[in-house]
C-alpha cells in the first residue's frame, strides 16, 4: 500500500513540475484585457481591510460575484504591486497545483472501479492517470486560464471543485463499502463519516466564492454516485443521495441568482429577443463539438469565438453538430448498463459546460477556451484510459507506449509555448484574433483600441473604434471610448456628439450624462454641466463619480458648501475613491482648514496618487 501511495503521489508530483516548468515563459507577459479593470485600475485591491472585504462580498463589480478572487488579487498586489510576473506566477503555482490533483483524483476513481481497493490497482492505471494529468497541465487549450491574470477565478475555483470532488468520493467510498459488507443499497444522509462530507460542502462553498462555474458540482457528484462509486443503483439509493446533495443545490442556487444579479448590473445579459432560444440551443450544440475538436486537434484556437450572426437549424454548421451530440447521447444511452464509463463522462463533460453553453447567454462570445478547463478532464480521462489499453495490449508495448508518450509530451509543450507566446503582449494576441475573424471579431477591434489608447497611439485607437461602430452601430459602449480618444485628441464638441449619441440611444446611461457634464464643466458651460450631473445622480445615485464631478462644478462655482457635501458623498459611497478624497483636501486647504486638508492627501497617496502625496510633502515643508 505504502509504495502504491507512492508512485501516486511521485507522479502527480512529476506532472505538476513539469507543468509549472513549461508555462515559467508566461512570466514574462504583459497584463492583459481585463487584467487592468480587475488589477490595474481596481483602486479596491489596494488596501486589504474590512471597507475592501465588504466591497468583496457584496459588490458586483465588473458584472462578477467572484470574493475570494477579489482576496486573492488582493494578496497578489500586496506582495507584487503592478508587477505582472508575480500575477503570472500565482496563476502558474495554482495550474501547477491543479494538475496535481488531477492526477491523484484520477488514481482514486480508478480504484473505485476496483471496489474500493487500491491494493488491487493495475499498474496501467497510473499510466492513464498520468496522460490524464499530462494533457490536462499541458494541453493549448488551457493556455487562456493560465496565462490570463484575470481568468485567476478559473484556477482557484477548479482548486476548491478539485478538493471538493476528493473529499467526497472519500466519504462516499466509505459509506458505499460499508453497504456493500451490510448488504445495504440506501444509505441515510451523514450517518458515515461525515466529515468528509462536510470538508466537500466546505471546498464547494470556496469554489462558488471563487467562480460561479462551479454551481454543476452536485450534479457531478451525482454521476459519480452512480459511476465509479456504484452508490446509486435503484430509484431508492438515487432518492438518497439526491436528498444529501440538497445543501449543495441550494449554495448553487444562491450562487447562480447572484451571477444573474451581477450580470444584469453590467448590462452583459443578452435578452431572449435578442437571441431566441432555438438559437442558443443550436449554437450550444455547436460548441459541444468544437470544443471536443479543439482538445482533439488544438491549432486554430483564438481569444475570441464571436457570436455568430446567421443561426439557422437546416445550416451544416449546425445541423451536423445536433445530429452528432444526439448520436454520442444516444450512445451513451445504450452502453449505460454494459459500458457506464462512456455515459458518465459524456454527461460530466455536458454538464460541467452547461452554464456557459448561452442558454443563458452573456456577453459577445459564443465559446471560449477558458469554459473547457475543468470540463476536459472527462475526455482527457478517455485519452488516459485509452493509452492504459493500448499499453496493456500492445506486444511491443513498452516501445510504442515511450514514444506515443513522448510525442504527445512534446507536441503539447510545443503549442502551448506557441500559444502563451500570442498572450505575450496585448497588440500581437488582438492582431492574431482579428486575423482570424477581420469582420466578426468587433471585440477584438475594441479591446485592441482601449491598448492603443493607454499607449497613447490615439489615432490608431480612434480606427479601431470607429471600426467596431461600423461593424456594430448600436455597440454603446464603444462611443465612450471614441469620446475619451477626442477628448484627449482636444476634440471636445466632437466628443460630446457620442455621448449625446448613447443617451438618445439610451436615455438611462447616467455614465454618459457624466461623462458629458465634464465636457460642459471643461468648457465653461457650468450651469449645464450641473445638470447633466443632476440627471446622472437621479437615474443612479449611488454613482459616487457623478457627485464628485458636480462637487468640482459648485466648487468651480464658489459654491464651497454644496460641493464639501458633494465631495462627502462620493466618499462615503466609494470609501477608496482617491479623486475625492483629492479634490476635498484641495476644498479644505481652499477654506484655511490645513489639519484636514492633510488627512484627506494623506488617505489618497495611501490610495496610489502622488499628487496626494506630494501635496502632503508641500503642506510639511511649509511647517518647518
Amino acid at each position: 500500500m505504502k509504495r502504491i501511495l507512492d508512485v501516486k503521489y511521485g507522479l502527480a508530483a512529476f506532472v505538476s513540475l513539469v507543468t509549472f516548468g513549461v508555462y515559467l515563459k508566461s512570466l514574462h507577459n504583459e497584463f492583459f484585457w481585463d487584467d487592468f479593470q480587475y488589477v490595474v485600475d481596481n483602486h479596491h485591491i489596494r488596501s486589504f481591510d474590512l471597507n475592501f472585504l465588504k466591497w468583496a462580498f457584496l459588490d458586483f463589480y465588473a458584472a462578477n460575484w467572484h470574493p475570494l478572487t477579489w482576496i486573492s488579487h488582493a494578496l497578489d498586489y500586496g506582495i507584487w504591486g503592478l508587477d505582472p510576473l508575480g500575477h503570472h506566477l500565482t496563476n502558474n503555482i495554482l495550474h501547477a497545483i491543479n494538475t496535481f490533483f488531477v492526477v491523484v483524483l484520477v488514481v482514486r476513481l480508478l480504484a473505485n472501479r476496483q471496489v474500493g481497493k487500491l491494493t488491487s490497482f493495475h499498474y496501467s492505471h497510473f499510466i492513464a492517470a498520468g496522460v490524464t494529468g499530462l494533457l490536462f497541465g499541458l494541453h493549448p487549450i488551457h493556455v487562456e486560464s493560465v496565462a490570463w491574470v484575470a481568468e485567476r477565478k478559473d484556477l482557484l475555483c477548479a482548486l476548491f471543485y478539485l478538493l471538493s470532488i476528493m473529499a467526497y468520493v472519500k466519504y462516499a467510498s466509505n459509506t458505499s463499502h460499508r453497504a456493500q459488507s451490510t448488504e445495504q443499497r440506501a444509505i441515510p444522509p451523514m450517518r458515515y463519516a461525515p466529515g468528509p462530507l462536510l470538508s466537500a460542502l466546505c471546498f464547494f462553498i470556496l469554489a462558488l466564492l471563487s467562480k460561479p462555474m462551479a454551481v454543476s458540482l452536485p450534479f457531478v457528484l451525482l454521476i459519480l454516485d452512480w459511476y465509479p462509486i456504484r452508490r446509486v443503483n435503484s430509484l431508492k439509493t438515487f432518492g438518497a443521495a439526491l436528498i444529501e446533495k440538497i445543501p449543495f443545490m441550494v449554495l448553487s442556487l444562491v450562487s447562480s441568482v447572484l451571477t444573474i444579479l451581477a450580470q444584469r448590473s453590467g448590462g452583459a445579459l443578452i435578452s431572449i429577443e435578442s437571441t431566441p432560444l432555438e438559437a442558443r440551443l443550436l449554437v450550444a450544440a455547436a460548441s459541444l463539438t468544437l470544443y471536443l475538436r479543439n482538445m482533439i486537434v488544438p491549432i486554430h484556437l483564438t481569444p475570441l469565438y464571436p457570436y455568430p450572426r446567421d443561426i439557422s437549424p437546416v445550416s451544416s454548421e449546425y445541423l451536423l453538430p445536433v445530429i452528432l451530440v444526439s448520436g454520442i447521447t444516444l450512445a451513451c444511452v445504450a452502453a449505460a448498463k454494459k459500458w457506464k464509463l462512456w455515459p458518465a463522462v459524456w454527461t460530466y463533460y455536458v454538464i460541467t459546460l452547461l452554464p456557459v453553453l448561452g442558454v443563458v447567454r452573456i456577453g459577445s462570445q459564443s465559446m471560449a477556451d477558458r469554459y473547457t478547463y475543468l470540463p476536459a478532464i472527462g475526455p482527457f480521462l478517455i485519452a488516459g484510459l485509452a493509452t492504459a489499453w493500448v499499453y496493456r495490449r500492445s506486444t511491443f508495448r513498452k516501445a510504442i507506449f515511450a514514444a506515443a508518450i513522448a510525442f504527445v509530451c512534446v507536441s503539447m509543450t510545443y503549442l502551448t509555448l506557441k500559444q502563451i507566446g500570442r498572450w505575450e503582449q496585448n497588440i500581437g494576441l488582438w492582431n492574431y484574433a482579428i486575423e482570424r475573424e477581420p469582420t466578426r471579431a468587433t471585440l477584438a477591434y475594441y479591446v485592441r483600441g482601449l491598448t492603443l489608447e493607454k499607449m497613447y497611439r490615439l489615432e490608431e485607437a480612434l480606427s479601431d473604434y470607429t471600426t467596431v461602430i461600423a461593424l456594430e452601430p448600436f455597440h454603446l459602449q464603444v462611443y465612450y471610448s471614441r469620446g475619451r480618444v477626442f477628448e484627449k485628441m482636444g476634440l471636445l464638441d466632437v466628443a460630446m456628439e457620442d455621448y449625446g449619441a448613447i443617451i438618445a440611444a439610451d436615455p438611462s446611461s447616467y455614465e454618459a450624462y457624466n461623462c458629458r457634464g465634464i465636457l460642459y464643466s471643461r468648457t465653461g458651460s457650468l450651469k449645464k454641466a450641473i445638470e447633466d450631473f443632476n440627471k446622472a445622480i437621479t437615474i443612479n445615485p449611488g454613482f459616487a463619480q457623478a457627485h464628485n464631478n458636480r462637487g468640482i462644478t459648485y466648487s468651480l462655482l464658489d459654491q464651497d458648501d454644496k460641493a464639501l457635501k458633494d465631495y462627502n458623498w462620493a466618499i462615503e459611497l466609494g470609501q477608496n475613491y482617491s479623486d475625492a478624497y483629492l479634490n476635498r483636501g484641495k476644498l479644505y486647504l481652499k477654506k484655511g482648514n490645513q489639519e484636514y486638508a492633510v488627512s484627506d492627501f494623506q488617505k489618497a497617496c495611501v490610495l496610489g496618487r502622488e499628487e496626494g502625496c506630494n501635496a502632503v510633502a508641500a503642506l510639511q515643508a511649509m511647517h518647518k
